[in-house]
């Protein structure tokens, strides 16, 4: 399968041109949120309050990354499970967020949500998180220090490998996986 390189902050027309099952590889700036961060950014814009990132055009990885091991920029690095992020999801995604990176299934809500918002969520390969590593070139603590892992930083990234799993078109590779698995016989 070919596989292209894209550019992070996404445009649209980056964002319109993937399709659910297409390999790429993304480089330039990413912000890390799991859990707690997603949390607190969802309660900031509950108050009203400024966020310390911005959103508009930018992708998001589900990750909490290890310690850095003397002189590396960054310890292991692999996905978290997106579903537990759902529930602070929707928010970001109206505010401009294009690009969602994790492992596992979306829920139909998500899904219809990066249709609406001109969106894509990516999949990178759980149990490659030493190998994914190698493709940060510099991370920056960004917010929330006190999360330790799980607070906010900016990586850039160089030919980050990663899957669609749900376009903005509503493509869903999960889905086209398991049914030609049925039609396989399998």
């Amino acid at each position: 399968m070919s596989q292209r390189t894209i550019r992070a902050p996404l445009d649209d027309a980056t964002v319109l041109s993937l399709r659910a099952g297409e390999q790429v590889l993304l480089t330039g700036r990413i912000y890390t949120a799991r859990d707690a961060a997603h949390q607190r950014l969802f309660e900031a814009l509950q108050r009203g309050a400024s966020l310390p990132l911005p959103l508009a055009g930018q992708v998001i990885y589900y990750v909490g990354p290890a310690p850095a091991r003397s002189g590396a920029v960054i310890g292991p690095a692999g996905p978290t499970t997106s579903g537990r992020m759902d529930p602070y999801t929707l928010p970001l995604l109206e505010r401009g967020v294009a690009g969602l990176i994790g492992k596992g299934i979306r829920s139909a809500e998500v899904k219809q949500a990066l249709i609406r918002h001109t969106a894509v969520y990516f999949g990178a390969v759980g149990g490659a998180a030493a190998l994914l590593a190698r493709q940060i070139r510099s991370s920056r603590l960004l917010a929330y220090a006190d999360l330790g892992s799980e607070a906010i930083r900016v990586l850039e990234v160089e030919e980050f490998p990663l899957f669609v799993i749900n376009d903005c078109h509503g493509g869903d590779a999960y889905e086209a996986a398991k049914a030609a698995y049925r039609v396989s016989g399998g």
